[in-house]
Formats: structure tokens, sequence, C-alpha cells
């Protein structure tokens, strides 16, 4: 009789085991993995596909469950691999466009950066899986801590969050809250109980149900107000300057000429923007046209902000007949108008080229292009601009990709203001996903983002990450507004990323202590 319970015993037991085993076999889970990771980028701007976001993961979340580390490690880097390949592909319109790296190359350096930015979800998953129980209470922190470190490791890239397709969507009022990345965390937890509930698990139904009824109900909260000021009145100018001619020297006094003439009309309005590097030539070298330029702005009782390469007049060195320190920078002049920012985050073989010797070959472009040599970092804690009593906080392009640091421009400010010039991605995602970006700041914030850009998107975005206003792509224009200045701040704009990375992290502790403790059926 012994013997016979024996031979149950180790049958069911076997049983148990070949049921839990992965359904896939590795190669086919990885090459899945990969197209779910290439989904994801469909449910950001331009296509705004939302119901990705909790597809992709979802898929990937299956996926997972019952893998290896080492498994997991290679389907999370397969998923990253295709999440940024076709989610970045933009990047290939400068390398090779306004680059001038070869086909072939260019392709090369856009597969590296897939396999670079998949390490970040290859890590995550083999974390995932030796740590911690098959869960949506582990795998959601897991993506949190994962897209929280793409803003910092070799200076950042924030690109491609999840959170990102429930912009205007309502689970984008956590942002006010706590941040894009409590945004990322409610979608990933909701996919990944979708799954849960598709097996049969269906109180995993009452937490996803209860953070969608949060946040309708954080859509009722007015986090900041306007002042009782009148509206400030607003001229964004596009001007439309190929990028095969911005910098060229030839071009240069038509590319100032372009934009007096747009500006004409406009002065009397109490603010007109110019975009980044909207002046090509260093302050020193075209100051008589800023001087200009200044005085008929303070006559019409108007303010001018405009971006501008700035270099430091002490840094002159006589030997190169160059600047040791010039900054990619925004100024504002004009009626009661002043200050001068000098952007903090630069954009790697863009603003600044690593081991920019010995990459030359790469980039052929990098031996005469201003705008692809090595600018200095500003400084951290800039004051906001001042425009006619007005504090507009600043920052320049790639900059509003980093949730902290446009936090922290944001502080006493009454205005965000954004200058970026999109033209070295023309045609590609690459712009609309960057003004996603924008209106997850400006809700984030409470603040109107004003931002002004050489060949679009220009646009005119509200405290609630809406666009009100905006120009077409790739046209010369102007965009006039009415812009109410706010006051108050977000619990976010205070206490910034940290509750939902403490949260993310006790959970994460939680579900290492039950694994541990547990056995796998209690788990």
């Amino acid at each position: 009789m012994r013997n016979v319970f024996a031979r149950l015993n180790k049958k069911n037991s076997k049983s148990r085991k070949n049921a839990n085993d992965p359904k896939l076999p590795l190669i086919s889970a990885m090459i899945f993995a990969l197209l779910a990771g290439a989904m994801l980028p469909l449910s950001l701007s331009p296509y705004e596909w939302w119901w990705f976001a909790l597809i992709s993961p979802a898929i990937f979340y299956v996926l997972l469950n019952n893998r290896s580390t080492k498994q997991a490690f290679w389907i999370g880097q397969s998923y990253g691999f295709g999440l940024w390949t076709v989610g970045g592909f933009w990047l290939y319109t400068s390398i090779h466009v306004y680059g001038d790296t070869p086909m072939p190359l260019a392709l090369g350096m856009i597969a590296f950066v897939g396999i670079g930015m998949g390490l970040f979800n290859a890590i995550q998953t083999a974390l995932y899986r030796r740590f911690f129980g098959h869960s949506p209470l582990t795998f959601a922190p897991l993506w949190v801590f994962a897209e929280w470190t793409k803003t910092w490791i070799f200076t950042g890239f924030p690109w491609l969050f999840a959170g990102y397709a429930f912009t205007t969507y309502r689970l984008d009022n956590f942002a006010p809250l706590a941040g894009i990345y409590a945004v990322s965390f409610v979608v990933i937890f909701i996919a990944a109980s979708l799954v849960e509930i598709a097996k049969g698990r269906l109180f995993w139904a009452l937490p996803s149900l209860l953070l969608i009824a949060i946040a309708v109900g954080l859509g009722q909260v007015q986090w900041t107000s306007p002042k009782k000021s009148a509206p400030l009145t607003v001229s964004l100018i596009q001007g439309n300057i190929p990028q095969d001619l911005k910098w060229l020297t030839e071009y240069q006094g038509e590319t100032l000429a372009i934009y007096a003439t747009l500006s004409q009309k406009e002065w009397g309005r109490d603010l007109v923007v110019w975009p980044e590097s909207s002046i090509p030539l260093f302050q020193a070298d075209v100051q008589p046209f800023i001087d200009a330029v200044a005085k008929h702005a303070a006559q019409s009782n108007s303010a001018w902000v405009t971006g501008i390469p700035y270099a430091e007049l002490n840094t002159y060195n006589p030997a190169t007949n160059s600047y040791d320190e010039f900054y990619n920078a925004i100024m504002a002049a004009g009626k009661d108008s002043h200050g001068l920012y000098k952007k903090q985050r630069l954009v790697p073989f863009g603003e600044y080229v690593p081991l920019s010797g010995t990459l030359k070959w790469v980039l052929p472009s990098l031996k005469n292009d201003v705008s692809m040599t090595s600018f200095s970092a500003g400084g951290s804690n800039q004051k906001p601009l001042n425009v006619k009593g007005h504090r507009l906080a600043a920052a320049i392009c790639y900059e509003v990709a980093y949730p902290n640091l446009t936090r922290n421009n944001a502080q006493r400010s009454d205005f965000l203001v954004t200058l970026s010039n999109d033209a070295w991605f023309t045609g590609t995602d690459g712009p609309w996903q960057h003004l996603q970006m924008v209106q997850m700041r400006a809700k984030e914030n409470g603040r109107w983002f004003i931002r002004a850009t050489n060949t679009g998107v220009t646009a005119f975005i509200n405290p609630q990450g809406h666009i009100e206003r905006m120009l077409k792509q790739d046209v010369r224009g102007v965009l006039r507004g009415d812009l109410p200045a706010m006051q108050g701040s977000t619990p976010y704009m205070r206490f910034g990323d940290w509750p939902i990375l403490i949260i993310s992290g006790l959970l994460l502790l939680l579900g290492g202590w039950v694994k541990r403790s547990s056995s796998p059926r209690r788990r």
C-alpha cells in the first residue's frame, strides 16, 4: 500500500511540475517578447492607441511565468530591444540624414541603442524571477524602478514610458499626485491584473477597479488655480529653418531675417518667443542684432524670449579661436524682462560627444557643425526667467523628458516654457513623443506650458496636460494665445518621485519576504 501511495504522489508531483513548465520554448518566447515590445510605442503619440500599453506588458507578464532567471533575462532583453528599435527609430534620421553616417552603420547604431536600453528590461525581469513571486504587486514596482533608472544611469535616456500612453486618458490624473512613474505603476499593475483575471483570479479586479475609481476622482481635484492678474498675451514664432541649412554660415543672416519678419506684427503683445537656437550665433558675435530686437521689444511694451548659443566671454582661447565654455541657452529681454537659463541636461552625440576625438569617423558632421560640438552643462537651481512680473521656468528641448528636473525648475514659477528644435527628426514619431512628454510635465506641475519649436510641434498646453492650440509641422508661422498665470503647487511639485518609489520599494520588500517565507501554494 505504501508503494502505491508513493507512486501516486510521484505521479501527481510530476503532473504539477509539467503543469507549471513554460508552454513556449525560450526562442519562441523571445520572439513574442520582441513583438510585444515593438507594440508598446503604438500606444504613444502620434498613434495614441492606448490599449497597446495594456496588451504589451500583459503579454510580457505571461511570457515570464515559470521562467528561470536566465530565461527571464533574455526575454526581457528581447522585449526592450523591440521597444527601443521601433519606438526610438526616429534616431535614424538624425544619425543618417543629418549626421552623414552611412546607412548600414546608422542601422547598427540603432541596434546598439536597442541592445543597451534593452538591458534595463533584462535586468528588471531577471531580478523579478530571481527574488520575487509572480504577481502584479511585484511586476509593477520593478517596472517603475526600471523606468526611474533610465533617467540617471549614463546621464539617462528617459523615453518610451508606459504611463505616457494615458496622457489625457484618465489615468494621467495620478501625475500631479505622484508623477509619471505613478501613472506607469497603475498602467502596468492593471495590465498584469488583467492576465490574472483571465486565469479566473477575479479578486485582482478589485484593486484594479479601485485604482481606476481613484483616477476618476482625482480628475475632480484642482491642485493649482489661475491668478487674478490679466492673462499673458503670447506669440510663438515657428521659423521652419531646415536642419541642413540652420548652421551654415551663409544662411545665418537669412535665419535672423526670417524671425525678425515673422515677429513684426507681434510686437505689442506681452511676450514673443523664438525657439531653440533661433539665433545661430554666439551672443558676442551678434550683439548689435540682439540689442536692436530687445530695444524694439521694450519700446513696444513686449518681452522677448529666444534660444541662443551663449559663450562665457572670459573663456575665450586665442590659440583655438574659440570659447572654452559655451551653453545652449535661453535669454529674456525687452520690457521689464531679463534672465538667462543654461541647459543642464545635454544630448549625447548632439550637444556633447563622448570620446569625440575618436568618433569623427562615425559622425563626419562633428568636424564643423557648432550644434554637434561640446556644449557645457548649466548649473542646477537656476532662477526662473523674469517676464513682465511673471516667472517662467525654462527647459530646453530634451530636458522636458526628465520629470524631476522640470519639477525643480518649476518651483516658484507662474508658467513653464520650453524651446526646442526637432528638425533633426522631421517626418518621424520623435517630435510627437516629445510633445507628449511636455503634456505630462504640464499635468505634473499644474502650469501652462509654452512650447516654441523650429519646425514643430509648437503648442500651448494647459495645466491639465491638454493641447489648447498648436501649429502644423514644417510650416512657417505664428501661434497666439492668452494664458493665465498659475499659483499653488501639486503634491508632485512638493514631494517629487519619492512617494511612488517608497511604495514600490515596500511592495518589493513584502514580495521578497513572501517568496522566502511561504510555500508556492501559499504564495
